[in-house]
């Protein structure tokens, strides 16, 4: 594993004893990271809590997220995982998928990343909580992967950090949003975005504790990541119309390439 450049990187130059990266490093970095991530789970739910917010302004918001997160799915997390488990990554990855699936949608009644407007399915206050319930799956999996991340390189570390840095501010008004349906406090939606932001911790406890088995967790939230990209938020961005919200998909997907090139560059100079 090397901590400057992608693993694959490494072996195509011969440098995989470079740089090495400390089991104590990348938690330390993984764990500042997810603080970061959980301070932006409050954000998000402090905003929606204290005024109505520009669904057109969350709206590009999460669009450029989906795109950012796609693309880091697909081009970095998937390809890594299946060079370190050929053989378990692809199951792994399906399973990552259909764990958030089922914990999504067959715990809470159907919710929208970022304010939510179906109210009165959230009147009862026990489906709201089995919302935070499936959303804190998905957090604790947000840390397994920058932990994971962290401990193959820290290009793959940043890349995933950043994907999931991007939706944790609709992850923020989601959660905020259905406590206000179901008619609590705002200390209350504030209270439930920072369970999501210790869950997001614990799962990078997780990691560290089973570092050894770094590659089936790579590959658990790589499936986890695409999940979230394609099921959650890019079902929200299609029902914008117009050219502009998909260009601002295409933008976070290019964001992505525009990275790894200047990554390369900077380890090429």
């Amino acid at each position: 594993m090397n901590g400057g450049m992608p693993a694959h990187l490494g072996r195509a130059l011969g440098t995989d004893q470079l740089m090495t990266p400390s089991l104590m490093s990348s938690l330390w970095i993984s764990l500042g990271l997810g603080a970061i991530s959980g301070l932006a789970n409050i954000f998000g739910g402090a905003i929606v809590s204290a005024r109505p917010w520009s669904r057109t302004f969350l709206a590009y918001f999460i669009a450029l997220g989906s795109g950012f997160m796609l693309a880091t799915a697909l081009t970095e997390m998937v390809p890594e995982s299946l060079h370190l488990a050929p053989i378990a990554a692809p199951v792994l990855i399906l399973l990552g998928y259909l764990i958030v699936h089922y914990f999504e949608h067959s715990w809470p009644a159907h919710f929208h990343f970022g304010e939510e407007t179906h109210a009165d399915e959230f009147l009862n206050p026990s489906v709201a909580y089995m919302a935070l319930g499936g959303l804190t799956i998905h957090t604790f999996f947000d840390g397994v992967s920058i932990a994971s991340g962290f401990l193959i390189s820290n290009w793959l570390g940043t890349v995933i950090f950043g994907a999931v840095i991007l939706h944790n501010v609709p992850e923020g008004f989601t959660i905020g949003s259905v406590m206000t349906a179901a008619r609590k406090s705002r200390a209350a939606g504030l209270g439930a975005a920072t369970v999501l932001g210790v869950s997001r911790i614990l799962g990078i406890l997780a990691m560290a504790v089973a570092h050894q088995f770094v590659s089936y967790g790579l590959a658990l939230s790589a499936g986890v990541t695409l999940y979230v990209a394609a099921s959650d938020l890019i079902p929200e961005v299609n029902k914008m119309p117009g050219p502009k919200i998909a260009l601002t998909v295409a933008a976070g997907v290019g964001l992505v390439i525009l990275l790894r090139l200047a990554f390369f560059s900077y380890l090429a100079g």
